[in-house]
């Protein structure tokens, strides 16, 4: 059996790397944000806060806001045709528009 080489954030220097001009100080309002059961999500990881981040297949999905846990939310996504639950962090979150991650305003 061959050893897993690397932590969960292995080859994600570009995956995971915001433009210039939003890096900086991060907004408060970030962690507090609130998302009803049910909501259509996109996960946009906010790569200076580890804690709460999900595993780097799943950046850039779309998924569905199941439940809470702490004040984590529970997302479903489907991963190649099965449907898995992630907990990720407010801060990590954002409203998707549409169908797709990439209609966000």
């Amino acid at each position: 059996m061959v050893k897993r080489i690397g932590t969960a954030r292995r080859k994600t220097r570009h995956l995971f790397s915001v433009s210039r001009k939003m890096k900086g100080k991060i907004a408060v309002s970030g962690f507090v944000r609130k998302f009803g059961i049910g909501e259509l999500v996109a996960l946009v990881a906010q790569p200076a806060i580890v804690k709460g981040m999900y595993f780097r297949r799943f950046h850039g999905r779309t998924g569905t806001v199941v439940g809470m846990q702490g004040k984590c939310y529970q997302v479903s996504v489907s991963d190649r045709g099965v449907k898995k639950t992630l907990i990720v962090g407010p801060i990590h979150l954002r409203k998707a528009y549409g169908e797709t991650a990439w209609n966000q305003k």
